[in-house]
């Protein structure tokens, strides 16, 4: 008997070519990202590359009521593109055109398969840049389906904030543009902060059009090591409060130091709690920032105040802060990781970084904590082991706590990760559920078959 997935991979071979896989290997490849998620298998995956091609498997899809879900680079931490009705999985990482550079209004044009590090690469010539860096090899497409942030956010903002507009594809293969070109507008809906966190529920990203920032005349990094966890984030508190513009500010408590200095080879460091900072700006600016900072980190108790202004110490520095995750899950072999992403108000920060330490010693499991603390983000990596069914269940359990704290401290389930299925079951603490049914209001009036990347955000 024919099924609905079945019309609709033979109706998208079609239209694809060899490009619509049903190969074993390509679809377990897509049945779940870096998470802890139980793998699906998707029916078929199609790797278009143009957005007419979006458009036609979307609109068959929608004519078959057949799931649909986007694919960028696959890194996603809370389960966005696991295809759990299976179905299509819609791999957009062949389109990675740079369609468009205006450098004298510093924007850009580019396909949704772009990533940071190549749009960088293609900028450097040009002195800009883009600053929205949340670690990962992610897509940029991917960053806008969950609102991506990373270590530049405390002076540059978040993906949101770097977004001029869209293209983007609805559920039934229409095509519509958001924004502009413009740094300002006041003309109906927002619909790009709309798409911009929807998770691929909503409607596919096709063209992204960025705003770019110049690279700046200076850099300099500093590292400070502290006696105690709650001293650091002090300073964190201090620094931010006093309107100091660093460019980023990250903590690693000691757990996570020392899983950096094993992982990343970072001599010269003991396993403290430490923060990476990074000033932007011209010469003078850059050491007037690094000194007020160095007075209040020494306030604090801080051992030493190292910088790094040559541009190798600090990209080495920050390549061992993006390779943090792998750090830590290197500690314990046979282990995985689940990560939490609570963001509080700055002036709790203290407290909410401390409390989530105090409950993950106490829950007996191996823990680190990263944070990009300018923001009040940080993460809580809890590992288990790998299989290990009831470990994980303990694993989640302790994640569901240091949330709930969160969550008592004003602050929300994820400041940069996305809901996914991961964070579902917050959203409603969060929100309430008045706010939740007008989101899936929303939902159901952009994709009333129910399509798109389903069982994300809500669970059905």
């Amino acid at each position: 008997m024919t099924t609905p997935a079945d019309t609709v991979i033979a109706a998208a071979r079609a239209i694809l070519g060899e490009r619509l896989s049903t190969n074993a290997s390509v679809r377990e490849q897509h049945s779940r990202g870096e998470d802890t998620t139980t793998p699906t298998l998707p029916d078929a995956v199609a790797f278009v590359e143009t957005t007419e091609e979006v458009s036609r498997i979307l609109a068959l899809c929608h004519q078959h009521g057949v799931a649909v879900t986007p694919f960028g680079a696959g890194t996603s931490l809370e389960g966005h593109v696991n295809p759990v009705r299976a179905g299509v999985s819609l791999d957009l990482s062949r389109m990675k055109a740079v369609l468009e550079l205006n450098e004298e209004d510093m924007d850009v044009l580019i396909e949704p398969g772009v990533t940071r590090q190549e749009l960088n690469a293609f900028l450097r010539d040009k002195g800009l840049f883009f600053p929205v860096d949340p670690g990962s090899h992610a897509s940029i497409g991917g960053m806008c389906a969950t609102r991506a942030s990373g270590t530049n956010a405390v002076r540059y903002g978040t993906i949101r904030e770097n977004v001029l507009g869209l293209e983007v594809v609805l559920a039934d293969g229409r095509v519509i543009e958001t924004g502009g070109r413009t740094r300002k507008a006041s003309n109906g809906y927002d619909l790009t902060r709309l798409f911009i966190g929807s998770e691929g529920t909503l409607g596919v990203i096709t063209k992204i059009r960025l705003r770019l920032h110049g690279i700046p005349e200076a850099m300099s990094a500093a590292v400070c090591q502290f006696p105690t966890l709650a001293a650091a984030v002090e300073t964190v508190i201090t620094v931010m409060q006093a309107g100091i513009p660093v460019a980023r500010i990250e903590l690693l408590d000691a757990d996570q130091m020392e899983a950096c200095i094993r992982y990343s080879k970072l001599t010269g460091f003991t396993p403290l709690t430490t923060l990476f900072l990074e000033f932007h700006g011209t010469d003078a600016s850059v050491k007037e920032q690094a000194e007020s900072v160095e007075a209040i980190a020494t306030d604090f108790g801080a051992q030493g105040f190292a910088w790094a202004t040559d541009a190798e110490s600090r990209n080495r520095l920050w390549q061992a802060r993006h390779d943090a995750y792998w750090a830590a899950v290197a500690l314990k072999p046979g282990h995985r990781g689940i990560t939490t992403d609570v963001c509080v108000p700055i002036s709790r920060l203290a407290e909410a970084v401390v409390q989530a330490k105090e409950t993950a010693l106490a829950s007996g499991l191996t823990s680190c904590i990263v944070g990009h603390v300018g923001d009040g983000n940080f993460h809580c990596l809890i590992l288990f082991p790998e299989g290990d069914q009831q470990g994980l269940e303990r694993a989640w359990a302790l994640d569901r706590a240091i949330v709930a704290q969160g969550l008592a401290l004003g602050g929300t389930c994820s400041g940069e990760h996305g809901i996914g299925m991961g964070k579902r079951e917050f959203l409603e603490q969060e929100h309430g559920p008045e706010a939740l049914a007008v989101m899936r209001s929303v939902k159901v009036a952009l994709d009333p078959r129910g399509i798109m990347n389903p069982g994300k955000m809500f669970r059905n």
